[in-house]
């Protein structure tokens, strides 16, 4: 043992670095998941599957290990009210400034036994639980939400259920008539949102028309009417951004009888709405003739969007619609979204965004830049300098060529990037606008360094070739990224065929760029010529790339 003893000193580093790797939460106390409701088992992910567990107002039967409860008001993540129960082995905790708001459950037996535990609320409003459970220690199961609860005060001032609807829908007051909606009254006594701009719904079948009306009654209620042509369902719904997820919606949709039925839902992205409980929402009345869905209700639900709630603040108003299946809604085939954010209380005639085309042109030339003439720039740089020294304008003609065709690619960045500030784009929340800002920067930067550039002889050229190559393949990989992101913002089909085919086009330049460099190491020749392998591959590499690169033009133009 004395020839094979451990130092201390190691021991005391092995006694550093081990505990912190180590996290237990046996006893229920999980502070740390007040706000992602995630238990924190080192390494793991919660299971992306339908839970089992379902958080109701009945029991389970499912055994589970532990469990996070907290409710939360819909489109809000901060707890409140708070949560009371008897004596038992759940945990009450306090969430910030919220004292026993967040619940916790922790027993290395598995259990499903019922616990009687009441939420509480402060105020009235509109609710959902979010619980989190355990299985085991790697199965576990995140954001499990329950219907959302209305509440109301009632005659003491005190929060008290709701009852004008306890269901996700209301069938309308249907008629073989058409409903009478018109855009009388616009921009004096309602709100009005129509595609195409300022088009009347009374007078055209071909006019997607929404109007919200403040009503002078007693609290806040809003009477919103909306028409459009559609053979499953119309819908609108108030945003933070132009952007779909975190919304409040509201659809009108045919049902599996033929009638129509208003829901209520929540938008968490390109995935189907969270269905909410109708809530405050009455006088509704439908109709549908010609494939024309019209339908108006009176609500006085407050809009609540995830970071945004109340009828005095602004949003921006979305509509789309689109097919449904036996009353259940799919994926949008239309949608239009206001420019500006709008405050419903103040009458007034809303613009729709005006994207399409410069955004169209915007997308098309950073394609054609970055996935035909940037590409083909780079591959002659690389590959034609071998074994090639003809001479056009007393350069090389790999020189002329690259400075060429990078010349167009820099140009029609600049361009794309022009075009994209003059429709506000770089307004637009997410990565793509921050990848577009670092590929310009790159993409000017370029051509300065090589004016600047010292003598091929010179003793720190070496210095220029590697940053000018580091740079270009950075500039590079940056533009197919923020490609990428760009498609995903407008790609409305339902198997995102425009990033399917992006994906198809990255591949097949990759597997030209391993032709080549594989050709670059062996140097083929053919007929005692210097003709190499490389023109052969760049040609062929080109009209490959023009037909994916016209369907992907084709593919903007009609998104």
């Amino acid at each position: 043992l004395t020839d094979h003893f451990v130092p201390m000193d190691l021991v005391l580093l092995l006694l550093v670095f081990v505990p912190p790797v180590v996290q237990c939460y046996s006893s229920g106390v999980v502070l740390d998941s007040c706000e992602d409701m995630k238990p924190r088992h080192s390494g793991l992910s919660p299971q992306t599957g339908p839970s089992p567990f379902t958080v109701t107002t009945e029991h389970t039967s499912t055994p589970f290990t532990g469990f996070l409860l907290q409710a939360r008001e819909v489109g809000g993540r901060s707890p409140v009210g708070s949560y009371a129960m008897a004596a038992g082995p759940i945990q009450l905790l306090t969430c910030g400034q919220t004292p026993v708001s967040f619940l916790s459950y922790s027993n290395m037996q598995a259990c499903g036994r019922q616990h009687n535990i009441h939420h509480l609320p402060l105020t009235a409003g509109r609710f959902i639980h979010f619980a989190s459970f355990v299985q085991n220690y790697n199965t576990f199961w995140v954001d499990v939400m329950s219907p959302a609860l209305t509440l109301t005060n009632d005659s003491n001032g005190s929060p008290s259920p709701a009852t004008p609807s306890s269901s996700n829908t209301t069938p309308a007051t249907t008629t073989k008539e058409a409903l009478s909606i018109s855009s009388a009254d616009c921009g004096v006594s309602k709100v009005c949102f129509s595609q195409p701009s300022d088009c009347d719904p009374a007078v055209t079948a071909d006019c997607y028309f929404l109007s919200a009306t403040m009503l002078s009654t007693s609290g806040a209620a809003v009477r919103y009417e909306m028409s459009g042509s559609s053979n499953g369902y119309i819908s609108f719904g108030f945003s933070d951004d132009q952007m779909m997820g975190d919304d409040d919606i509201y659809i009108c949709g045919i049902s599996s009888d033929g009638l129509v039925s208003v829901q209520h839902a929540f938008s968490t992205g390109r995935t189907a709405p969270q269905a909410l409980l109708l809530g405050n929402v009455s006088d509704v009345q439908a109709s549908v003739q010609d494939n024309v869905i019209r339908c108006s209700f009176t609500s006085m639900n407050t809009i609540s969007t995830q970071r945004t709630s109340g009828f005095n603040k602004t949003y921006h108003l979305m509509f789309a619609y689109g097919p449904s299946n036996n009353g259940r809604i799919q994926f949008h085939t239309g949608t239009f979204t206001s420019t500006d954010k709008v405050d419903i209380s103040r009458p007034g005639l809303v613009h729709k965004a005006g994207r399409p085309h410069i955004i169209k042109a915007h997308g098309a030339l950073m394609l054609i830049a970055w996935m035909t003439s940037g590409s083909l720039g780079m591959m002659a740089a690389r590959y034609l300098k071998v074994g090639n020294d003809q001479k056009l304008c007393g350069k090389d003609v790999w020189f002329v060529v690259h400075v060429a065709l990078m010349s167009v690619t820099v140009a029609a960045t600049i361009t794309a990037f022009i075009l994209s500030f003059s429709d506000a784009v770089c307004g637009l929340q997410g990565v793509h606008p921050v990848l577009g800002c670092l590929v310009l920067i790159l993409s000017v930067l370029q051509p300065t360094l090589a004016l600047l550039r010292c003598g091929p002889q010179h003793p720190l050229r070496f210095l220029f070739n590697w940053t000018h190559s580091l740079n270009g393949l950075a500039t590079k990989v940056l533009s197919v990224a923020a490609i990428f992101t760009g498609l995903k913002l407008i790609d409305s089909t339902m198997n995102q065929w425009l990033m399917k085919v992006m994906g198809a086009f990255v591949g097949w330049e990759v597997l030209f760029y391993i032709l080549l460099e594989t050709h670059l190491k062996w140097k083929v020749k053919s007929k005692g010529k210097y003709v190499t392998v490389a023109v052969f591959l760049m040609a062929l590499f080109f009209f490959g790339n023009l037909s994916v690169l016209v369907a992907l033009l084709v593919g903007i133009g009609m998104s």
